[in-house]
């Protein structure tokens, strides 16, 4: 399979949040406003890119006994820096995504794609499929934050887009919001695949 083809798999047909459904917590979480989600999307990508770099390097290396808690290592690592970096240079952004940014220790996304990709297959390869799946999962949370933003503030990046005869509908940028756009954009999705079936 080509280079392009390990990068765009991720944004499109193995899209994470939107085809895999995976990384749906801090999705419904943190996807209040668009800047929320640019940031979750950003140091999700930095952390797989790097683990998968490494694992990838690594895999000839780690004996199979110990290949999960080596992965769990060498991830939490990664967000680690993450999260200092972040802490240090965005602390808005850091406050704002809270607990999320050490919970990436976990997300299946991250680990599923080292045990199934990185583990598997050359540094080259690796890094574009950690860069379709970062992009990928980063474009699903700006959708999602995108329509959270603009239906339950009014605003998109904080700048107001609604008129002034618009009233926002708070409960989007609540919990259930969440739910609310992610079902939507869920059935959506599921309706277009119908028709091109």
């Amino acid at each position: 399979m080509s280079l392009v083809n390990e990068f765009t798999k991720g944004i499109i047909r193995e899209n994470p949040l939107f085809v895999l459904v995976l990384g749906t917590c801090p999705a419904l979480a943190i996807t209040t406003s668009v800047n929320n989600g640019l940031g979750m999307g950003a140091a999700f990508t930095a952390v797989l890119l790097a683990s998968n770099i490494v694992i990838s390097a690594l895999r000839k290396v780690i004996p199979d006994s110990i290949r999960i808690p080596s992965y769990i290592v060498i991830v939490a690592a990664f967000v680690t820096m993450i999260d200092l970096i972040m802490h240090a240079y965005t602390p808005a952004l850091y406050k704002a995504l809270g607990i999320y940014i050490p919970l990436i220790v976990v997300n299946c996304i991250i680990l599923g794609r080292a045990e199934a990709f990185a583990n598997k297959n050359g540094v080259g390869a690796s890094i574009m499929d950690a860069l379709g799946m970062g992009v990928g999962y980063t474009l699903a949370l700006v959708v999602m934050s995108g329509i959270r933003e603009i239906l339950g503030a009014g605003t998109f990046f904080g700048i107001p887009v609604l008129g002034a005869s618009a009233s926002p509908a708070l409960i989007m940028i609540l919990p259930p919001g969440g739910f609310i756009a992610f079902g939507c954009i869920l059935a959506l999705m599921n309706k277009l695949q119908q028709k091109a079936s």
